[in-house]
């Protein structure tokens, strides 16, 4: 009972693992302690079922592992070979005598005692788990061959499951990218923007940016969330984004009347969940330029200087859209000095539940501010990959830089 109930709890183990080396490494160790095996290994064959592409170990201490650093991938030969090419349970009490035996490379440690099982993924095998020299000195016996072959059942499922939400996961994303827009040339500036998914697969996103140039040097620029992680706020971002992108063409208007207008023709035509952006408009003033801007709910924008200072654009804010199409959307200016960098973004790059909203966006000017002076490309991909949120959330950042004086 003991045993069976190692099992189960081994199983459930296994099935909650979402990365296939995770995975992997899991079958291993869980079968070593379900049999009390001092050393574990799982080799991955290749398409042709035919070698090894994979071999993951445990048990050996960091002096085996180091005289082993140079050996390579098993071949797939002798012991290890036969149970490639006769994928039955294999039970052997003395290895050097088998019959297939060709001996161990130098610096293996010396194995006397071997059980091998195979795991099959939808009927074709997978990979090979190897187990070998009982801590208590005995053989393996049919018992314990009976549990690593019911633990190989269930990993052959956890691997499936993986793979399916390894597919799912890469599906969603490429889904989601294909939704977001190509920057256009926006000269006189620079632009660049970055879309990261969650980090969970089944969470579509509803995160987008968008740029759009406009006559006389006026860049109007775009960031925003929908409520929601499904199906539904991705497609509520592409209809939100083209309604947008059309009422963008008339200039005369301010941000917040354009959002304004984008709020009641979102209530009038679609079902829309709420949706939480910034609308900004850049345009020449003088020998430098302004940043005009409105915004529905959305985490401020970020402007870094060229001297490296970071400043949230701190300001009254509207409430998101598809909340209350009657209360005004209040608009905000100012001016934008020459090589300056003005960063959009949405919540998912800064939300974290062990710390305060105040800390992450002090974190964020922060690595803001650090790494102003790279090109724009490699400055939002920083900004991506050192976030101070924790990754649940999916994440867009939009930055746009003003020419030098």
């Amino acid at each position: 009972m003991d045993r069976l109930q190692g099992l189960l709890d081994a199983v459930v183990a296994i099935s909650r693992e979402v990365e296939l080396p995770s995975v992997l490494r899991r079958i291993v160790s869980t079968a070593m302690d379900l049999v009390g095996a001092r050393y574990g290994a799982l080799g991955v064959l290749n398409e042709s079922g035919q070698r090894l592409e994979q071999f993951i170990t445990a048990g050996l201490s960091e002096r085996e592992r180091n005289d082993l650093a140079d050996t390579g991938l098993p071949r797939g030969l002798g012991v290890l070979g036969h149970l490639i090419h006769n994928p039955e349970p294999l039970r052997v009490d003395d290895i050097p005598v088998h019959p297939s035996s060709v001996g161990f490379p130098a610096g293996h440690p010396r194995m006397r005692t071997l059980l091998g099982v195979a795991i099959s993924v939808r009927g074709e095998i997978y990979g090979d788990l190897y187990l070998s020299e009982r801590l208590d000195g005995q053989p393996f016996d049919m018992h314990d061959e009976n549990v690593v072959v019911s633990l190989a059942s269930a990993a052959g499922i956890a691997i499936e499951n993986v793979r399916l939400f390894e597919r799912v996961r890469v599906g969603a994303e490429q889904f989601q990218r294909l939704l977001l827009p190509t920057l256009p040339d926006l000269w006189p500036f620079e632009a660049a923007a970055i879309y990261r998914p969650a980090a969970e697969p089944s969470r579509l996103g509803g995160d987008w940016y968008d740029a759009v140039p406009l006559p006389d040097d006026v860049v109007a620029v775009v960031i925003g969330d929908v409520v929601g992680h499904d199906l539904q706020a991705a497609a509520a971002m592409a209809a939100t984004r083209n309604m947008l992108r059309a009422l963008l063409l008339d200039q005369s208007r301010a941000p917040g009347a354009v959002l304004a207008q984008l709020d009641r023709a979102l209530e009038a035509v679609t079902d829309n969940p709420v949706t939480t952006t910034t609308l900004a408009r850049i345009e020449p003033e003088g020998a430098g330029w302004r940043l005009r801007w409105s915004t529905a709910g959305h985490v401020p924008p970020l402007v870094v200087s060229h001297d490296h200072r970071a400043v949230y654009l701190l300001a009254e804010p509207g409430l998101p859209l598809g909340v209350d199409t009657a209360q005004p959307r209040p608009d905000h200016s100012r001016p934008l000095p020459p090589d300056a960098t003005v960063v959009f973004f949405t919540d998912g790059l800064i939300e974290h539940p062990g710390h305060s909203i105040d800390e992450s966006l002090n974190q964020l000017a922060e690595l803001a501010a650090a790494h102003a002076s790279l090109p724009l490309p490699e400055f939002v991909r920083a900004l991506a990959d050192l976030h101070p949120s924790d990754g649940h959330d999916d994440m867009a950042v939009l930055a746009l830089r003003t020419p030098p004086a």
